[in-house]
């Protein structure tokens, strides 16, 4: 409805000129008639806006991590799997000119990324220790992308040697760098006065590339593959093209950082995280749902869940089954997820409040997260 109000102002506020046989056509501006309509349309709108019987409440939710690690792997290991193989260097040798990449900024990267992952894993106290195993003479054969797993016989053979009961590997690592250029007419000082002149301005964009896998030998299972790619923007500007790509040399400590990085966040995969969820909640039907709302907008829940309370036995239907519905929604603000399942059952089922029956499907979903999160904890 709003949408459709601000597009009929634009047309009917507007005039248009269409030259066809030296004849000018011109738009009528809006007739009186035209402008009430649109204000009761408006006046609608607003009057739509502020009749809901609901507002949003915003929860904290502890969700569980992406990757569930074994109890039993205390000891895990790092190593770098992004070595190429002889017989695909020339290929990458091609592709690092192309993409304009260092010699070394590749193999640089792929250290820093396993040194800010091993780091950011022995912060994690669910490991007695980690260890960085480095290359170990493992290579890929499909520089830029993931290669075919490692064998567990090779698995096994790196874990015993180590003494480490997994692997984290670094399977993928790739920069690849486009540049770009533009001039400028700039002024410039001279003994004479200000001239003009032409600056040569470059840009770089590098986009770093990590990929990752677990091994988890005891199981004989891959517990993650995931890949990640970071962007990098590199500028330059001086009196000519080479000058100007010439301040992008210096890029190689900054791709070091993100690589770095890279490998902090790969670690957070393994760890739960807070997050925010919303959830709607019912502010009209009687005093007491009003009163509540007051009470629920200074935080005082407790004192919003005794006015619900009271209602849940209302007469009116509507009344009662948005009073259950509320109810389950502090509930699950206490964390009393299986009482909090019951009320919405009962808003659904005995007063067929709509909301409650989506509602049951995502507490049921948070109850099955809570049960992953139990197993990740106890680790």
């Amino acid at each position: 409805m709003y949408v459709n109000f601000i597009i009929c102002i634009f047309r009917a506020g507007s005039t248009s000129y269409t030259r066809d046989n030296h004849h000018i056509n011109h738009y009528p501006m809006p007739t009186e008639r035209c402008m009430k309509n649109l204000f009761f349309i408006a006046l609608a709108a607003v009057t739509c806006i502020s009749c809901r019987s609901t507002e949003l409440v915003y929860i904290n939710v502890l969700k569980p991590a992406p990757v569930t690690i074994p109890a039993y792997i205390k000891s895990p290991g790092v190593v770098n799997r992004t070595t190429v193989t002889s017989q695909h260097k020339t290929v990458d040798a091609v592709d690092k000119i192309f993409s304009l990449e260092g010699v070394q900024l590749d193999r640089e990267g792929a250290q820093s990324s396993v040194s800010g992952l091993t780091g950011e894993l022995l912060k994690n106290n669910r490991f007695s220790d980690v260890k960085a195993l480095g290359e170990l003479d493992l290579t890929t054969n499909v520089p830029g992308l993931f290669s075919a797993p490692l064998s567990w016989e090779a698995v096994d053979k790196i874990c015993r040697e180590h003494h480490v009961d997994a692997l984290f590997s670094l399977e993928l690592f790739d920069t690849d760098s486009k540049i770009s250029y533009a001039a400028v007419p700039v002024s410039l000082k001279t003994p004479l006065g200000n001239v003009p002149g032409i600056e040569h301005q470059a840009s770089m964009l590098t986009t770093v590339k990590t990929g990752w896998r677990i091994y988890d030998p005891a199981s004989r299972n891959i517990l993650d593959e995931f890949s990640v790619a970071r962007d990098i923007t590199f500028s330059g500007r001086g009196i000519n093209p080479a000058v100007a790509a010439g301040a992008l040399i210096n890029r190689k400590e900054a791709v070091k950082e993100v690589s770095v990085q890279a490998g902090q966040y790969y670690a957070m995969r393994i760890i739960p995280f807070r997050t925010r969820v919303t959830r709607d909640y019912y502010v009209k039907g009687t005093d007491n749902f009003r009163t509540a709302r007051r009470k629920a907008q200074t935080g005082n829940w407790d004192g919003a869940a005794e006015l619900w309370k009271k209602e849940t036995t209302n007469p009116n239907s509507t009344v009662a089954g948005r009073a259950c519905y509320n109810m389950a929604i502090i509930c699950e603000i206490n964390g009393e997820l299986d009482l909090a399942i019951k009320w919405s059952q009962k808003a659904y089922e005995e007063y067929k409040i709509r909301l409650a029956l989506n509602y049951i499907r995502l507490l049921k979903n948070r109850q099955a997260g809570d049960e992953l999160l139990k197993q990740q904890q106890a680790e």
